[in-house]
């Protein structure tokens, strides 16, 4: 066991160099370091939330929007199937759970039923008398939530990212909520406004038939519905078709720009949008065309000419900002449902400093404590064990910097603890080479005895910690995971100071001075 061929210092001192030079921007002012790309050294260790200041927001998904949402569009499928299979009905609309029709001849209630079973896969098709009703089944629920939810957190992560904010921490918490915490954010407002917009649009024709006076009055024709205006230079509200002709998730970019020195947007769409855009406005010149965002109508110009190039834009009472803002929302994607804040909190910079100050000195305590226990118990010995200690904490912010994690105030604990458990291998060790002392081995033998037969201990009680922190950061969340991350390195780090730092120095000892006797 102290046979070390040079291959072997060779990895030890690369790892360790590394180590350090990882760990070494840490001491350097935040300020001067800069931006750095990710995996180089000089990237600093990520603050957590409570030791850099920011926001903290909890948002709940409003899943039923997209039930309901799935409802209506049956609900249109199956108005243009049973016009198109010449069936007579009444009272089509979504009712509690279900889309459901009456049909008006008896005779067409058995074809009405199976016809049914084709608007919606896996759906659950009833029929009562005269009534068919079409219901998601329990699975089908299940998956819209779930998906709702996964493309919220993607869409949110989308949106915070083009803000520019750093490294902000985005993840699930429960069925159908979103924790989102923003390093270094002190006024979150502009961020709640920007994720909580649903941001859906689409382009639809404004029906020529209809007047916005008798809808406002419940007059809305059948095909159609009223949507309310914020362009403060035309009508308050239109009367649009339902039938969509290009929706926003076909647009594949959006930019701020200007048109005659006002601010607009103007927006891309891929090639299938390209071609149904190009389609509906050449089929429709000369009609006015709306275009609705979260249900209110941005903007309703008149289709001069056909519009075959696949990009466009949209113009309104915007400012810069707004401007921007909507370029953002457009390029990051629609929300699928709507976004609640349950929660939000703020946590000043102030703070996280002073839970700094107090990591550091507690981290020094405990370095001093265990560093005077280990010479005042082992002696030369335990001066070898605390120099491996500085490598060990060295290698764990190296570690933390390199893998560019976020370090938070649980996850200092965990460096702390990491600092006693470091030691422990050291312990196990240098105790079992005493025993060997007292049976009688020389110096070199009980040294080689003790690191040999101290290994399979050293590995089980490593190994069943490293199995509890797998399962804390698999199972919990938020701070939980930053101190399972810090603890679970140190784990690693600990095992590779006390297997092979330790064990080197004394190797290089004992080689050089052959003792009689061991100062331990």
């Amino acid at each position: 066991m102290l046979q070390f061929p040079a291959w072997k210092i060779a990895l030890v001192g690369l790892v360790c160099l590394l180590g350090v030079v990882y760990a070494a921007p840490n001491l350097i002012d935040r300020n001067v370091i800069g931006e750095v790309p990710t995996g180089v050294p000089g990237r600093q260790i990520n603050l957590g939330l409570d030791l850099q200041g920011g926001s903290y927001l909890l948002l709940q998904v409003d899943t039923s929007v997209v039930i309901q949402e799935r409802l209506e569009a049956i609900v249109e499928t199956a108005r243009r199937e049973l016009r198109d299979a010449g069936i007579g009905y009444v009272g089509l609309g979504v009712q509690s759970d279900s889309a459901a029709f009456n049909v008006r001849e008896a005779a067409d209630l058995e074809r009405a039923r199976q016809l049914a079973r084709g608007f919606e896969e896996g759906a659950e098709v009833s029929a009562d008398g005269v009534r068919v009703a079409v219901r998601l089944t329990e699975e089908a629920v299940t998956e819209l939530t779930r998906n709702a939810v996964q493309q919220s957190i993607e869409i949110v992560r989308r949106r915070v990212d083009e803000t520019g904010t750093r490294e902000p921490l985005i993840q699930r918490q429960g069925d159908n909520r979103i924790l989102i915490q923003l390093p270094g954010v002190d006024n979150p407002e502009r961020i709640k406004a920007l994720i909580g917009q649903t941001a859906k649009l689409s382009f639809q024709l404004v029906d020529p038939n209809a007047s916005a006076q008798e809808a406002l009055q419940g007059r809305v024709p059948p095909g159609s519905r009223l949507v309310p205006s914020v362009d403060r230079q035309g009508p308050s509200h239109y009367v649009v078709q339902r039938r969509v002709m290009v929706s926003g998730e076909n647009l594949v970019d959006a930019q701020p720009s200007f048109q005659d020195n006002r601010p607009v947007v103007s927006f891309r769409f891929d090639s299938i949008g390209g071609r149904r855009f190009g389609q509906a406005t050449t089929e429709n010149v000369g009609r006015p065309f709306a275009i609705i965002l979260d249900d209110k109508v941005i903007s309703a110009p008149v289709i001069r000419e056909p519009i075959l190039g696949g990009t466009g834009i949209i113009s309104g009472s915007f400012s810069v900002q707004e401007a921007q803002d909507l370029a953002l929302l457009l390029r990051a994607g629609a929300l699928p449902a709507p976004l609640t804040v349950l929660e939000e909190r703020s946590v000043g910079p102030g703070l996280g400093a002073d839970s700094i100050s107090a990591g550091k000195i507690a981290s020094v305590i405990g370095m001093v404590l265990v560093a005077g226990f280990m010479v005042a118990a082992y002696g030369l010995f335990g001066i070898f064990a605390n120099l491996a200690l500085l490598l060990n904490v060295g290698l764990i912010l190296g570690a933390l910097s390199a893998l560019q994690a976020t370090l938070t105030l649980p996850g200092i604990a965990g460096i702390v603890l990491t600092m006693g458990m470091a030691v422990d291998a050291n312990v196990l060790v240098f105790e079992r080479v005493r025993e060997e002392i007292d049976n009688g081995r020389s110096p070199i033998n009980a040294l080689d005895a003790g690191y040999r037969r101290a290994l399979t201990t050293i590995i089980d009680s490593n190994l069943t910690t490293l199995f509890a922190v797998v399962f804390l950061f698999a199972l919990g969340s938020g701070p939980i995971k930053g101190f399972a991350v810090t603890l679970g390195i140190g784990i690693l780090t600990s095992m590779f100071t006390a297997v092979m730092v330790t064990r080197l120095f004394v190797a290089i000892w004992a080689r050089r001075r052959r003792p009689a006797t061991l100062p331990i």
